[in-house]
């Protein structure tokens, strides 16, 4: 493996790549028979070219095929570059929600958690979110990696962070089954819960889902809680509608600083909020390039559509513990020129397909 090849994928955390000399180093490592993992190794063998030469830009990612839904079968530890020698700091592996069948499975890796916080607290930053206060998180966590990500995000940029209980996927087989009321009253439970921590405990930083979010907003008295203590919202998992997100920030939550992320775990990370936004715009969410990009694309002939215009969400992974190119989301966007320097493009306006890999798509909390 060439020195420079491990230089450019260990850059250090404030240094961020030029992205066609990281697909480059990427495909090195990914695809080297001494450093890439036993997935990416043996799929090589059924793809119509060689990446080790014939994948040299950001563009040339669209070249390989869908492969996320393999990942629901894939043994974890198959997944792990072998580059990482035969202790690898594993974070732990993680699931994705189950929305459409059964989930797709990660790992992941301290080196690449460190390099997404690092980015991700640099964002919290530039939105004003106060540091070194506790957090509250009403968010999945178990199989689910945002509930790993609120951890380690309160642990680095604030104190101690706070927990609940949530199953996603029950609240979607409540749905599935027609038991919205199940689902309504498990939702207020949820509420009841963070009730319990927002009135004895001096939560500074709450983390949550819309739905979530907006059943607090219909109870006067947690209203009141949020108010006298938090003060900043981090929201995520969902879009919030720019309506809803104007009359939080200038009527609800008028003091308290509201934020969004945009993820999923294939992702292995999200993308934030862009600072500065008008009160009553919706949200634009730029990525962590290069290392995660969007593209946003035709379904059909998965060419990006014009900027201004609405198309699928399609998502590049490229980092030193992780690949995944060309993985098409559950999501429609709209697109949104990037940030200068920035590959890929910005999303905004997202809202789920009504049927992905032929399966209805259920939210729940999310």
């Amino acid at each position: 493996m060439p020195r420079a090849t491990t230089e450019i994928l260990d850059l250090p955390l404030d240094v961020r790549p030029e992205p066609d000399d990281l697909i480059r180093a990427a495909m090195q490592w990914h695809f080297g028979a001494e450093t890439g993992s036993p997935f990416w190794l043996e799929r090589a063998k059924n793809l119509p070219f060689d990446p080790l030469t014939d994948i040299k830009t950001h563009d040339d990612l669209t070249l390989f095929p869908n492969v996320a839904a393999e990942l629901r079968d894939v043994p974890a530890q198959d997944l792990i570059p072998r580059g990482y020698g035969p202790s690898p700091d594993i974070v732990g592996v993680f699931e994705s929600g189950g929305t459409t069948g059964a989930p797709k499975r990660v790992v992941l890796l301290r080196d690449w958690l460190d390099r997404m916080l690092h980015w991700s607290n640099l964002n919290l930053d530039a939105h004003g979110f106060p540091r070194g206060t506790d957090w509250l998180g009403i968010v999945p966590t178990g199989p689910h990696i945002v509930g790993e990500y609120f951890r380690r995000s309160a642990a680095t940029y604030g104190r101690h962070g706070f927990t609940l209980d949530l199953d996603p996927r029950w609240v979607k087989k409540l749905i599935a089954a027609g038991d919205r009321a199940a689902a309504g009253a498990y939702a207020e439970h949820l509420i009841d819960q963070a009730a319990f921590v927002l009135r004895t405990q001096d939560i500074g930083v709450l983390t949550v889902t819309p739905p979530l979010l907006e059943r607090i907003a219909h109870r006067d008295d947690l209203v009141d809680l949020v108010n006298k203590k938090v003060r900043a919202i981090r929201w995520g998992g969902t879009q919030l509608d720019p309506d809803s997100r104007h009359l939080y920030k200038t009527d609800i939550f008028p003091d308290t600083v509201l934020c969004g992320n945009y993820g999923s775990t294939m992702i292995l990370g999200f993308g934030g909020e862009r600072p500065g936004l008008p009160d009553d715009a919706g949200c634009v969410f730029d990525p962590y390039s290069p290392y995660v990009t969007f593209v946003v694309v035709d379904p059909q002939t998965l060419r990006p559509v014009g900027y201004g215009e609405r198309g699928r969400v399609l998502v590049h992974h490229v980092s030193k513990s992780f690949f995944l190119p060309s993985n098409l989301e559950r999501d429609v966007a709209t697109r949104i020129e990037p940030l200068p320097g920035q590959a890929g493009d910005a999303v905004a306006d997202i809202t789920p397909v009504e049927t992905f890999e032929n399966e209805a798509v259920i939210e729940g909390v999310y």
